[in-house]
Order: C-alpha cells, then structure tokens, then sequence
C-alpha cells in the first residue's frame, strides 16, 4: 500500500516540473508584453532581466506556500489518503488545462486555475466524506473555506474592471502631457516621469517583490510599511534627481531604464508569488507524506491537522525551480506564442487581426462611438484640439513594418509602472490578485486610451479581450469541474485509476508537444504571405516573386492533398485541405486590406506598380477561390457519404496531378530563385495542359454515356475538372503578367 503513495509523491514531482514549464509558459506575457511590444531593447535584454528577476522571485518565495497547504480548506477534516488524492487531482488538472490554452496560445491566470482546482477537488472529497458519514450538505463549510473563495472571486471581477480602467485613465493624462513627440520634451519633464514611475516599481520591488526574502533588513522594510508617505516622498526625490542625470547628462533615455527596471520587477513579482501555483500543491503533498511515513498509523486514518502549521519552504528546492522557469522563458515556443496575442491586441499600427468580430464587440464599440461623439460635442474646441493634437502619432524610423514597434515607450512604461501600483496596493490589502488579470487589462486600458483601437480595429481588438475575459472565466469553471471529476475517479478506482490519468496527463503533454513541434516547421516551410512595403516598381516586383513561390507551392500541397483524400476517401484529410485553403484565403485578403496603406506609400511615379500589384493579387484571389472549389466540394461529397470516385476517375486525376505538380515545382523554383527566363519556357506548356484536362473530360463524357451511374459521381468530376482548368488558366495568366512586367523594367 506505501508503493501508491511513493508513487505518488514521485508522480507529483514530475507534473511540478511540468507545470513550471506550462506555467511560465502562460506567464510570461505578465512581465514580457510590455518591454518585447515596444521593443526599447533588444530582445536578449529583455530575456537577461526577466531572468534575473525570475531568479531573485522564487528565492523570496518561502512564505507564499500557504495556500495550497490550508487556503481553500480545512486540511484537519480530512486524512492523508484523501489529501493525497485531492492533491493528485489538482495537479493532472492544472497541467492539462494550461497546456490546453497555452496551444491556443491565449494566456489565462494560473492563480485561478490552482485556486480552483483545489476547490474542485475539495468540495468533491468533501462531499463524499458527508455521503459516507450520511451528514447533511449544509456541513460543508466545515470543509471548504468559502469565506475565502467567495473573496477570490469577487477579486477576480474586481481586478478585471479596475486594472482595466486605472490602466486607461493614467495612460490618457500620461498621453496628453507627453505627447506620441515626448523625446522632444525638456529633460525635466523625462525626469520627473522618472521619479514617479521609479518611486512605484521601487515600492513594488519592497513591498511585493522582497517580502518574503531576507535580502532587506527587517528594520528598514517595517519602517517602509509604516512610513509610506516619507518612504515614498524620499524615492521621488532621490530617484527624479537621478534622472535628470541620466537624461540630461549621460544622455540616457529614461523611459528605456523604467521598461528596464518595470520587466525586472513584474518578473520577479511573478516567480515570488506565482511559484507556489506550480509547486505549492507538490511541497505540500510532500511534507503530507513525511508526517505520514513515520507514523505508523493506516493513511485512511492518518489526520493531516499538521497542515495548517506553517512549514519553512527549502531555498534548494526554490532554486531549482527558478531555474526550471529561466530555462523554460528561454526556450518555450508556446511563451512567445501567448505574449504574441497580448501584443498584437495593444498595437498600435495595423495587424493581422486573430479574432472575429461578435455581436458583443460590435455593440461596445457602436456604444463607445456614440458615447465620444456626445463628449465631443461637450468639450470646447480649444480642448478638443488640443487633446487631438497631443494623440497624433510620430511616424516610425524603421522602413520595414517587422521592426516597428507595437506601442511606443512611454505606453511600455505606463503599463509596468500601473500594474506594480495595484499589485502592490492590493498586496497591502492582502486582497486576492491575480498577476495575469491585472498585466493584461493595464495593457488593454492603456491601448483603449492610446487609441491603438481605431475605427479599423476596434471590434477586432475588443472581441479579442472578450475572448481572453471568457477563456478566463472557462479556466474556473474548467479547473474546477476536471479536478473534482478527476478526484471521484481516483476514489473510485483507486491505484489503478490514479496510475491511469496521470499517464493521460503525460500523454497529453507530449502529444501537444509533438503537435507544436510539427506546427512550427510547417509554419516555417509554409510562410506567411508578406505585405509590400517597396516604393518603386522593381521592388514590388521583388517582393511579388517570394508571395508567388509561396503560394504556388500551397496550392500544389492543397491540390494534392485533396486528391489524396478523395482517393483514399478520407474525410479528415480533405478537411485539412479545406482549412489550409481558408488560411491562405484569409492572407490574401489581408494583402487586399493593406493596398490603402501600400499606395500611399508609393513613389509618385510608381502608378504602374499599384496596377500591376492589384492585378497580382487579383490572380492570387482567382487561384484560391479554384483552390476552394475543388477543396470544399471534395469535402462535401465525401462527408455527405455519397459513392467514391471510381478508379478510372482516380487513374486520370494523378494523372493530371503528376503533371500539374511538375509544373507548379518548376514555377516556384523559377521565382524563389529569381530565374525569370523559365517563366516563357513555362508558358509555353500551356497547350500540353489545358490538352491533358480537355482530354480527361472528353473521356468522363463518354464514360457517362455508357458506363457512368452516379450523378453525384459525375457532378464532382466535371467540376473539379473544369475547375482545375480554370486554376492552370489562372496561374498562366499570373505568369504573363509577371512575365510582361519584368521585361518593362
């Protein structure tokens, strides 16, 4: 019987790793977002700090393991085998959750999830020692912390609406004293930004970050706590008199040292307090088990009262984990995934938009519109002009788009300086605070306020909000439901039960590992389709030859593909035919939203080059719309269970495939290697394939006269016949184009 709970413990070690890389994973948008978005330093900078303070953070980490230990329950009304499976559960749970989202890329709080994890599983082992004892559900608050589930809750919703509009509203006055031209702005102004924003994250790094270390003498954080006006009137002085210096002596930008310094402080405010969300349940488990072993008493009977004193937590164990969490921030793919959508929802220049407008969206922002508009009206129109004025936009240096950017400096700070602020206030208060809900809606506020979310945008950006919110709110009701599920099956099914999902739970690790893995190559094989930055002919016509080869390539991986589905009669494959064409649908489409800005920034001269890039993508559009056809209709007739293309149809569409493929290999290797020559060599088989399909049609009409009874059969072979001539007459026409251009210029 001791081999389970050996097991376990070891078990639990391994999913504590786990959940340190899948937790980091999610969590670094908290302390990334802000520095990486505006880019004041280079990314290896910003690695370098929030490594270090990843590192100071979890060696200041020993008095934040609480929680799991006797926060959300009472762990004197239970015994060691039923901690243990609670436990068990919370930790399958949380791993499985937080990789789930981590793959969609989309961050949620880890605080939430563990929180309620552990209310799930309690409340169900909770329920089954009433059934057992046939005591009544109204006992349950002898079990369950309520009192202080119900404050994590409200904080949740308290945190969300506050951070949010403190965010907006510091960021507008920041916006209308510093102007988007705030580097041109006199040294003092830099410098008493400097002692503000410094003065906060100095607080924060006390009062949050170094609490529970012993690198600050007790004397002087005591004097800090009770003294805060003085400790505070002491730091702006010091600190703004500093940057003046720096501004205006050593010539220093300010704004980069406070991102600096911000990241630093955020990062490690996350390790200090968020490290108990992954190893917390684990170090509990364990000390659990060494009251147990030696005491001789059966598990089932063994009161885990000792739970609710405090146990010092081991500064090696600490370490190690620090150290699992930089090496993670290093190397995880899925991190950089997460910051990616916090980012692209606070920027401040057009992108490509991941999330779809909902009803929800659409009316918030009819709502904002409505509500500016009679504000304007409000407002004399000195102050109106003068507020326009300070929000109009410096244009950016850099030439190419990919090194623009998100936000600018000054909205970077306000973000890092906003969300030490309420952190620590909350922190003071001992109130429940979730890192991630207060990180993103700071940034989210801040972006309203900016006016990153324009007319083109808005609905886009705040459907993208309302969606992160719900995949919040779905992480309690989801952490709660799977832990509570998964602590009624341990229960009743014992070893065997227990030993089954935690391997579910590593399979599924390292199934969404490979699939990431697999991702992420064909992301790079398959790149996306670029915008035309170029400002003269002969540099569109550059940058059109590399979207040329990556789509004729696409459309050779889609057109084969889906003949592969529809010879082997599988639905899944021609379903991922379907969605890769969607995909490349949806770039060129962003291609065509980006003409406006693309001719505006044209040479006067350039004419001939906007026509020539609308006609590209007019082709471009063409061939994926044929692409769409045969993929959808494939699909259709598959999935519908209608009778499979028979073999004859099979033989002549590889047929055609064969010699289609060849010819869309030879014209992405002429583009990709700029062998513009090929391009008449490869118009001139024009003959040879448009004869090859009218060959194959005349064949299928004679079969329907004479053989041929399916009209189902019939109506998908001439039409992805006919529609595979229109895609070689489409692509033909593409290359004369390209093909008359080059010889122009």
């Amino acid at each position: 019987m001791d081999n389970i709970y050996i097991f376990m413990i070891a078990a639990l070690a391994i999913l504590a790793i786990a959940d340190l890389v899948v937790g980091v994973s999610n969590d670094a948008v908290n302390f990334l977002n802000s520095a990486i978005g505006s880019k004041a330093v280079t990314f290896r900078t910003v690695m370098i700090v929030a490594s270090v303070g990843i590192a100071f953070g979890a060696l200041s980490s020993s008095g934040m393991m609480e929680v799991a230990r006797k926060g959300i329950f009472d762990p004197s009304q239970f015994y060691f085998n039923e901690i243990m499976i609670i436990f068990m559960a919370v930790m399958i749970t949380d791993i499985i959750l937080l990789d789930i989202f981590n793959s969609l890329g989309m961050p949620t709080s880890t605080t939430v999830s563990i929180v309620f994890e552990l209310l799930g599983a309690a409340v169900v082992m909770s329920i089954i020692k009433i059934s057992n004892n046939s005591d009544s559900l109204l006992q349950l608050g002898e079990y369950i912390n309520t009192d202080k589930a119900t404050e994590i809750i409200l904080g949740i919703l308290l945190s969300v609406f506050i951070a949010f509009s403190v965010g907006a509203i510091i960021q507008l006055i920041t916006r209308v004293l510093l102007t988007f031209d705030f580097q041109k702005k006199a040294s003092w102004v830099a410098a008493v930004f400097g002692g503000i924003a410094v003065s906060a994250i100095s607080y924060f790094i006390i009062i949050k970050g170094l609490k529970g270390a012993d690198i600050l003498p007790p004397a002087f954080s005591s004097w800090a706590n009770e003294n805060l006006i003085q400790f505070l009137g002491a730091n702006f002085i010091v600190w703004t008199i500093l940057s003046w210096v720096s501004h205006a002596i050593l010539k220093q930008n300010i704004y980069r040292l406070v991102i600096i310094l911000g990241t630093f402080a955020l990062a490690m405010a996350f390790a200090g307090n968020d490290l108990v969300n992954f190893i917390g349940v684990p170090m509990a488990a364990y000390n659990s088990f060494g009251a147990w072993s030696g005491s001789g008493i059966l598990p089932e009977a063994f009161s885990m009262e000792q739970l609710a004193e405090k146990v010092p937590t081991q500064p090696i164990l600490l370490l190690i984990a620090g150290l699992i969490m930089v090496l993670t921030l290093w190397f995880s793919k899925k991190a950089r995934r997460v910051v990616k959508t916090s980012v692209d929802l606070s920027r401040q220049d057009e992108v490509k938009e991941r999330f779809k407008p909902n009803w929800v969206s659409q009316n918030l922002v009819r709502l904002v519109i409505i509500a500016n508009t009679g504000v304007n009206k409000i407002l004399p129109a000195p102050i109106r002009n003068r507020i326009n004025k300070s929000f109009t936009p410096v244009l950016m240096t850099s030439t190419k788009a990919i090194d623009a950017p998100a936000f600018d400096m000054v909205r970077a700070a306000v973000n890092l300086v906003v969300a030490s602020v309420l952190i620590s206030i909350a922190t003071g208060l001992k109130l429940p605070l979730s890192t991630t809900y207060v990180t993103f809606m700071v940034a989210m506020g801040t972006s309203l306020a900016d006016r990153a979310w324009g007319a083109e945008s808005a609905v886009y950006r705040v459907a993208g909000v309302l969606n992160v919110i719900g995949g919040w709110f779905l992480t309690a009701f989801s952490a709660f439901t799977a832990a509570g599920i998964f602590a009624y099956l341990m229960y009743l099914g014992g070893n065997l039960a227990i030993i089954g999902l935690f391997i579910l739970a590593i399979a599924m690790l390292v199934r969404n590992y490979i699939a990431t893995k697999k991702s992420n190559k064909e992301a790079q094989i398959e790149e996306d389709l670029r915008k035309a930055e170029s400002h003269t002919i002969s540099g569109i016509i550059e940058e059109s030859a590399d979207n040329i080869a990556k789509t004729i390539l696409r459309t050779n991986k889609i057109y084969t593909g889906t003949l592969k589905g529809l010879a082997k009669n599988k639905v899944s494959s021609l379903k991922k035919s379907r969605g890769t064409v969607e995909k490349l649908n949806d770039e060129i489409d962003e291609l065509r939203n980006n003409i406006f800005y693309f001719i505006k920034n044209l040479e006067e001269t350039s004419v001939r080059g906007s026509n020539f890039y609308i006609e590209i993508l007019g082709y471009l559009e063409d061939i994926t719309q044929s692409l769409e056809y045969i993929a959808k209709s494939s699909y259709k007739h598959v999935n519908n269970n209608h009778k499979p293309l028979r073999f004859t149809q099979i033989k002549d569409l590889q047929e055609i495939d064969n010699k289609l493929s060849e010819f869309l290999q030879e014209t992405a290797t002429a583009f990709n290697d700029r062998n513009y020559m090929r391009i008449e060599a490869l118009l001139g088989k024009k003959d040879e394939l448009y004869g090859q399909v009218t060959d194959k049609i005349q064949k299928q009409v004679e079969r329907t006269r004479s053989e041929e009874s399916s009209p189902k059969n019939t109506t998908l072979y001439f039409g992805l016949l006919l529609e595979t001539k229109d895609l070689i007459e489409e692509i033909l026409n593409l290359l004369d184009l390209y093909n008359s251009e080059h010889k122009r210029s």
